[in-house]
């Protein structure tokens, strides 16, 4: 057996907010949407993203909502190019994201930057290019 990643659930503060950042601001699909949940499809390769209210993730998981700051967990989008990274982190800001790093050139040869989702969701979009 090989562990694989085939969804990735969010808790969030609010369901519709972050629906309309990932479908309509980052160009994911919504594949279903009930009151507190929606499942948004990424793209062909990509892993699902699930978002739940932040308490139903909780208490699916059997612990306390309570807690903030850095979660230890960031996500990746990984471009072509520097122009691809600019483009994105662009993008979520338009729509409602936060520039939490600016995109520059890496001490390990390529490009990259930091931006957080509405609820402080890290995404890092870089490039080897």
């Amino acid at each position: 057996m090989s562990l694989q990643a085939n969804v990735i659930m969010l808790g969030v503060k609010d369901v519709d907010r972050a629906k309309k950042f990932y479908a309509e601001g980052l160009g994911g699909k919504v594949g279903q949407a009930f009151p507190g949940f929606a499942r948004i499809n990424l793209g062909e390769g990509s892993s699902q993203l699930v978002l739940y209210t932040w308490d139903a993730v909780a208490a699916d998981a059997g612990v306390s909502a309570e807690g903030s700051g850095f979660r230890g967990f960031s996500l990746h989008h990984l471009t072509d190019s520097r122009e691809a990274v600019d483009e994105v982190m662009q993008a979520a800001v338009a729509a409602g994201g936060a520039v939490v790093s600016e995109a520059a050139a890496a001490e390990w040869g390529g490009y990259s930057g930091y931006f957080s989702d509405p609820d402080g969701y890290l995404w890092k979009v870089a490039t080897e290019a």
